[in-house]
């Protein structure tokens, strides 16, 4: 059915979809939410000291 060659070259092709398949599976459920939140934090958190800032700054 299958040569030796032909034999690798699908055991090659097949580990290669599997790997790709789980890397992204991990950065869609993993990499991606990790990154959108942090930047979503640190958006919040210039913000909240900007707020502030203007507030200190009426106060002076």
């Amino acid at each position: 059915m299958f040569e030796f060659d032909q034999y690798l070259g699908f055991i090659a092709f097949i580990t290669i979809l599997t790997i790709g398949f789980w890397l992204m599976i991990f950065l869609l459920t993993f990499v991606i939410p990790y990154w959108v939140g942090g930047n979503i934090l640190e958006i919040l958190k210039e913000r909240k000291e900007a707020k502030k800032a203007k507030l200190e700054a009426k106060q002076d």
